[in-house]
């Protein structure tokens, strides 16, 4: 479906402006699909990507500008993102004994079973959000935002 019919909108949009919003468009609609799959277990994207971010780190702690630099969504609260996840017992945070000014972020056992139960589910709803397209269609749509990504960067 064209984004002008999409948007109710009856101008003839640019080009990029048609590139842009039709990004913008499908961003809201796969976070929503993912955020509808977290919300039972009371966890946004954002602290669902911390929270990998940390299991990606085999067990060493992280600090907070590496989790921050990243987070597929730079952003200001990765220190309210992360109270959250300790409130919740799937992160711990203590200071660092190199650094004192520094914090060192970890998972916890209880993150990273959280993690493998939730995993599958995410896993399957980026399938589904991705089925209807081919192989190449894939590889190149992933080829083509890589490009923008260069491009905008």
């Amino acid at each position: 479906m064209k984004i002008e019919k999409l948007l109710k909108t009856s101008s003839n949009l640019p080009l990029s402006k048609k590139v842009v919003v039709n990004i913008l468009y499908t961003y809201g609609i796969v976070n929503g699909k993912l955020n509808d799959v977290l919300k039972p277990y009371d966890i946004s994207i954002q602290q669902f990507n911390v929270l990998r971010i940390l299991r990606g780190q085999n067990g060493k702690p992280a600090s907070l500008s590496t989790v921050q630099e990243r987070m597929i969504n730079n952003m200001s609260n990765t220190t309210r993102l992360i109270d959250k996840l300790i409130k919740k017992r799937y992160v711990e945070k203590e200071i660092n004994q190199t650094n004192k000014r520094k914090i060192d972020i970890i998972i916890t056992n209880q993150g990273t079973d959280f993690l493998k139960e939730i995993d599958n589910l995410i896993d399957s709803t980026e399938k589904d959000i991705v089925n209807s397209l081919s192989k190449d269609e894939t590889l190149e749509l992933i080829r083509l935002l890589g490009k923008l990504r260069l491009i905008a960067n």
